[in-house]
């Protein structure tokens, strides 16, 4: 399995909404969803996006990820009105409809017709990812793979998905989300020069791409920087510098942040005792796994999973 396979295999999209939205004339709003991630898919028309400071046109046939941005403004293109309204509640209350926004009955020719789809995800396994994103992906570098040609397909069948009431509907969705996802970070990675300090970088290393996917491929193994480079098929010292270097931390200390990471995942899951957890992230007891985590997280992991269990509970 290749190493952003492996390393997105606990990085799970859930929660999907899914919005249709049509926009005529001079029209514009503003989103705020916190920790959520939101896909567009321009079925016909074009419009503008903009994220922070950063400002991004879209046209028919592109996907747009919005990565790690709470708040963001979509609008007509060479519109320049004033500030833009919250959709939030619209997107509660019409969830199950197509969301029309046409200004004052306004028919003008910026005609726009979108998929909007937001999705949860779990903050402490993707957060070392989405902190070295951009707010948007692609990139204005990657404007011309903007239309993913291996997703041509996939587009055409969530367009017609759309229009129709079926069966798991939402479950094909989620789906097509993750997929989007994927597409839109392995494109963002293969486009990184190797100048950046973008600890991404690492997946594209021949070398520490191997290393990366073994940690993550078999958390539980008793992994040694001696082993690692092994299998990284680097000497130990040359592996230990060059990991460093594009990774931002020593290999251990990757592992071991992953290792803790995969175990709050666990306890959230509650699907097994933290003795077996301990287990399955690698630790020789419980005593030393619960003194790691409480490092961490600044209490023991039954605390922890009693605590995610009265949240869940409200």
């Amino acid at each position: 399995m290749d190493t952003l396979s492996v390393l997105l295999q606990n990085v799970n999209l859930f929660e999907t909404k899914y919005h249709r939205i049509n926009g005529a004339g001079n029209w514009s709003y503003a989103i705020d969803k916190k920790d959520t991630i939101l896909f567009y898919l321009v079925l016909s028309g074009g419009f503008c996006l903009d994220v922070g400071s950063e400002v991004r046109q879209a046209h028919a046939g592109d996907i747009i990820m919005i990565s790690n941005a709470a708040q963001h403004i979509s609008y007509a293109l060479n519109y320049h009105g004033n500030e833009a309204k919250s959709l939030d509640a619209r997107l509660v209350n019409e969830a199950d409809s197509i969301i029309e926004l046409n200004p004052a009955g306004d028919n003008g020719d910026n005609n726009v017709s979108l998929i909007l789809i937001e999705c949860q995800y779990d903050k402490e396994m993707t957060r070392p990812l989405l902190s070295v994103l951009p707010s948007i992906l692609p990139e204005l570098s990657d404007a011309s793979d903007a239309r993913f040609g291996v997703l041509d397909i996939e587009v055409k069948l969530l367009t017609l998905e759309s229009e129709k009431e079926r069966m798991g509907k939402m479950a094909v969705i989620n789906h097509w989300a993750g997929i989007m996802m994927i597409e839109c970070l392995r494109t963002y990675i293969e486009s990184l020069p190797e100048t950046t300090d973008n600890w991404l970088r690492a997946l594209k290393d021949p070398y520490l791409a191997k290393a990366i996917a073994a940690m993550h491929y078999e958390p539980n193994e008793s992994w040694t920087i001696h082993k690692l480079a092994e299998v990284a098929g680097m000497s130990r010292s040359s592996f230990a510098q060059r990991f460093k270097e594009v990774v931002g931390m020593p290999p251990l200390t990757y592992l071991i942040d992953y290792r803790l990471r995969l175990a709050s995942r666990y306890l959230r899951l509650q699907q097994n005792s933290i003795s077996r957890i301990s287990e399955l992230v690698g630790y020789a007891s419980d005593s030393t796994f619960s003194q790691a985590f409480k490092r961490v997280y600044g209490m023991s992991p039954k605390a922890y999973r009693q605590q995610y269990q009265r949240r869940i509970a409200v």
